[in-house]
């Protein structure tokens, strides 16, 4: 029972996170506001990169980076 009273309380938490983002958020998108500042948008580039090379690394059939180095050591 303690368990289910956790789970939902935090179902409610998450609930009301979604709510505040979406308070301000979704505004300040539609006012054409970016949401990070401009480190968080270079971070968020650098992910996309990364993730666009491994993707062309994945299709070529090049070894991954971790795997490269796990079998290495």
């Amino acid at each position: 029972m303690t368990m289910v009273a956790l789970i939902i309380g935090m179902l409610i938490c998450v609930g009301l996170a979604l709510v505040v983002v979406a308070l301000v958020a979704v505004p300040a998108r539609r006012d054409g506001r970016d949401l990070l500042t401009p480190k968080g948008e270079e971070v968020v580039s650098a992910l996309k990169d990364r993730q666009q090379a491994a993707r062309q690394r994945l299709e070529r059939g090049e070894p991954d980076e971790a795997d490269s180095s796990a079998s290495v050591s």
